[in-house]
């Protein structure tokens, strides 16, 4: 699964004798404090996004080593004239007093880069004095996009990030961070780039290659509506299953029963589901209106077949 979140740069640091030595253990040559610039960037917390995804504090702690040594580009362009930057230390701190949405303290991982002075990248370094560039989008892959709901994976498990089960919000929490990609200076943050970018990887690689190709694309875009269309059933049908359930029986709960149906597949719920309403009908001693058998298809009576 690959990430792009906004954060926040452009903070001046001053090049001290310290900094200096943790860059050049990246620079080919070693360099002096008057042939570089440097600033730092907030570069993602474990607070839930306006996606209803977030960094567990586990995952920050994995990408700060990711992301020391990585690049700095201009909007996600992978290119190598695009470099600008490359992140020399990480740290993920505490923002004392601050909570997140699930309640636990707010935490963000802070990175900080070096440019090379050149007379090409003038105006950039002036745009981060002057708070042009500012906000920051970083890449990385993570393993797993786990629901918060049920602890199964959220591509799979039916509940939908945003909503509530039983007062307990959905989102998904993006864990074992597998590799970091790069930090950005994007134009407009405001754009759902700009905050974080999560797809799978797989998913992600049939994007790109589908790129250029209308035919793959539209194929692309065909499956992917029709998976959309296969989550909204199994949604309504794990629903169906934890109404039926909580007929079929007095004391069940219907939270629960949804928790236990959305780690089920299609297969399970309908046999479930076929379950549950027999129990509800012999609770409630429903019977169904119209019956259909051989018997009555043998009668000799005159309209017989539309008989009820």
């Amino acid at each position: 699964m690959n990430i792009v979140k906004e954060g926040q740069g452009g903070q001046s640091v001053a090049v001290t004798e310290q900094e200096l030595e943790q860059i050049n253990r990246l620079s080919r040559k070693k360099l002096t404090a008057g042939e570089v610039y440097t600033f730092s960037v907030r570069l993602c917390d474990n607070e839930i996004d306006r996606d209803w995804e977030c960094f567990p504090a586990e995952t920050l702690e994995q990408l700060a080593g990711l992301f020391t040594g990585k690049s700095g580009i201009l909007d996600h362009n992978w290119s190598a004239a695009g470099q600008s930057a490359r992140i020399y230390r990480t740290q993920v701190l505490e923002e004392p007093g601050r909570f997140t949405r699930t309640g636990e303290p707010g935490r963000y991982l802070k990175g900080w880069a070096y440019m090379v002075r050149t007379p090409s990248n003038a105006d950039l370094i002036a745009e981060i004095e002057g708070g042009i560039k500012k906000e920051v989008s970083v890449g990385c892959a993570v393993k797993r996009s786990v629901c918060s709901v049920c602890g199964q994976d959220i591509a799979g498990c039916g509940h939908v990030k945003g909503r509530e089960y039983g007062g307990a919000l959905c989102y998904a929490r993006l864990e074992e961070a597998s590799d970091a990609f790069e930090f950005s200076f994007v134009a407009v943050p405001a754009q759902r780039e700009a905050g974080v970018m999560k797809c799978s990887g797989p998913v992600e690689k049939l994007a790109r290659l589908a790129d250029g190709h209308p035919g793959c694309r539209e194929e692309l875009e065909r499956l992917e509506k029709e998976a959309r269309a296969g989550r909204a059933y199994l949604e309504r049908l794990r629903d169906e299953v934890a109404r039926l359930g909580g007929l079929a029986r007095e004391d069940a709960d219907v939270d629960v029963l949804r928790s236990a149906a959305g780690k089920l597949e299609e297969i399970e719920l309908l046999e479930l589901k076929e379950s549950f309403r027999q129990r509800a009908g012999q609770r409630f001693g429903l019977k169904t209106q119209l019956k259909y058998s051989r018997e009555e298809e043998s009668r000799q009576e005159p309209d017989g077949a539309f008989l009820i």
